[in-house]
């Protein structure tokens, strides 16, 4: 490393914000060194030049990962969480030099749960493979996770995968064998409806409410440590510690959220919560996805009768403007899906749902006023207390966590969510890509677009001899056999 890239990788840092995010950093031929996540981008991508002389000897791997750097690039997110699920994303998919932990496609772990069951239990799993599962996840901690589980069973009386529950009679069920009966002070016996209340209070746990349990344990762990019984308040606090890296990381991946009944009772509930006039048989939510204003994009996902039609599903590019705005995203993608819709005469939704609050809802009222479509229904769904936000002045609305209609509009606000980030993940993944050809300079926009559409990606491009390369319009046999040549260089390097 020169002293000028030094220099001028040093004043990139300075600029880097104190936020969780994720940074790539690159050699001079773009190729992609390094991912990783921070919880302060500035203060983790600076050690990086700040080791000392006896720690760059004992770790001679990151020696000559920062020789080698000639720049980064890096991603803000909302949390440390999103930071760890993007940067696995990018591993896993670029296999990174001097990754190791992450590049062997192993997955973090999920809980699932199957509601189909007469005794719903948990299991451990890697891969989101049944649609009509819930899921929670991922986790990076397996031992914490694992320890969670074990106190949920103690807690809600719930079953994990290694049960064998027996049928006593037409209604009850043992859960466990009678050696195991006392793992929890809950009754081994039971009928399946006060299980399913167990499913639901472990469900809910997992979705994040572990305040009460996490405080009764540290209620007991200080009340041992007082009666100077360290040994098992060490074990408390082992729980407690599990529990809270569990909670922390948990995201989300439901994909049954109707929960135990038909969707089209979800949707005569939601119909009843919103006070529509008429049954909202066709819904059509919207998502903006950015990083840092960057990629910006949205999506559209379409439910007929409760259920996703993803035929119908869009996704857009920003076209509008550059930058972060919300708003404006969400102004410029409801109008363009409506005022299509108004020119092809097609199906109008009983209902639209925008991801966000009172802002996003108004920018979508406006864009609805714009192309004449005042009328339409519309509510938002604000992530934070899960409120359903009206247009004008009706009051907010908080219904019950498992209510069916909230449910409803939470699979929706999912489903959405997942396609706008896929989009979004999609073109920064092209943008990667793609860059390679940029550090040749005999290459104008209009050969490298051909180069690309022809092979369909820069590997295929890198295999591809000279004469192959020729097929492309534009490119004569010196151009071919210079690319090559770099090409070839970069990919030893």
């Amino acid at each position: 490393m020169t002293s000028s890239q030094s220099d001028s990788l040093k004043a990139s840092i300075r600029k880097l914000p104190n936020k969780p995010g994720v940074y790539v950093m690159y050699n001079r031929f773009k190729q992609i060194l390094y991912v990783g996540k921070a919880k302060a981008l500035k203060k983790r991508v600076s050690s990086y030049f700040q080791a000392s002389r006896k720690m760059q000897i004992a770790q001679p791997k990151i020696s000559a990962l920062i020789e080698q750097i000639d720049h980064f690039e890096f991603y803000t997110v909302k949390s440390e969480s999103e930071a760890l699920l993007l940067e696995s994303q990018l591993i896993k998919k670029y296999k990174p030099k001097y990754n190791t932990s992450l590049k062997d496609d192993k997955r973090f772990l999920l809980v699932q749960v199957n509601l189909a069951e007469t005794l719903p239990r948990f299991r451990l799993t890697r891969n989101r493979i049944y649609k009509h599962y819930r899921y929670y996840g991922p986790f990076p901690h397996a031992g914490a996770l694992r320890k969670t589980l074990e106190i949920m069973k103690k807690k809600f009386g719930i079953l994990l995968t290694d049960a064998k529950p027996q049928k006593i009679d037409a209604i009850h069920w043992q859960l466990y064998d009678d050696a195991r009966a006392e793992l929890s002070k809950l009754p081994n016996l039971v009928t399946s409806k006060a299980y399913r209340q167990r499913v639901d209070a472990a469900c809910e746990f997992l979705e994040g409410h572990s305040e009460q349990i996490i405080s009764e344990l540290k209620e007991k762990m200080h009340a041992l440590a007082k009666r100077h019984a360290y040994e098992k308040a060490g074990v408390l606090r082992d729980q407690i510690t599990a529990i809270q890296q569990t909670s922390k990381r948990t995201r989300k991946f439901e994909r049954n959220l109707i929960g135990f009944i038909s969707e089209a009772e979800s949707v005569q509930c939601l119909k009843e919560a919103l006070s529509l006039k008429q049954s909202p048989s066709r819904i059509e939510c919207f998502d903006i996805s950015h990083i840092s204003g960057s990629f910006c994009v949205a999506s559209m996902v379409c439910f007929i009768d409760g259920k996703p039609k993803r035929k119908e599903y869009r996704r857009y590019k920003i076209k509008s403007f550059i930058g972060n705005d919300d708003f404006k995203a969400i102004s410029e993608v409801v109008g363009r899906r409506y005022a299509r819709l108004n020119k092809e005469k097609g199906t109008l939704p009983d209902l639209i749902v925008i991801d966000g609050g009172k802002g996003q809802v108004h920018a979508a009222v406006k864009a609805l006023y714009s192309i004449e479509m005042e009328h339409a229904e519309i509510i938002g769904l604000a992530k934070k207390k899960e409120t359903i936000v009206f247009p004008h002045d009706r009051p907010n609305l908080n219904l019950p966590l498992r209510d069916p209609a909230l449910r409803l509009l939470q699979y929706l606000r999912d489903e959405a969510h997942d396609y706008a980030n896929n989009f979004n993940a999609e073109l920064r993944s092209r943008k990667i890509r793609e860059s390679l050809l940029d550090e040749y300079k005999g290459l104008g926009e209009q050969r490298k677009t051909a180069l690309l559409r022809h092979f369909g990606g820069i590997q295929k491009i890198q295999k591809a001899s000279p004469e192959e390369l020729t097929a492309v319009d534009g490119i004569g046999i010196i151009t071919a056999k210079r690319l090559s040549e770099f090409l070839a260089e970069q990919r030893n390097s």
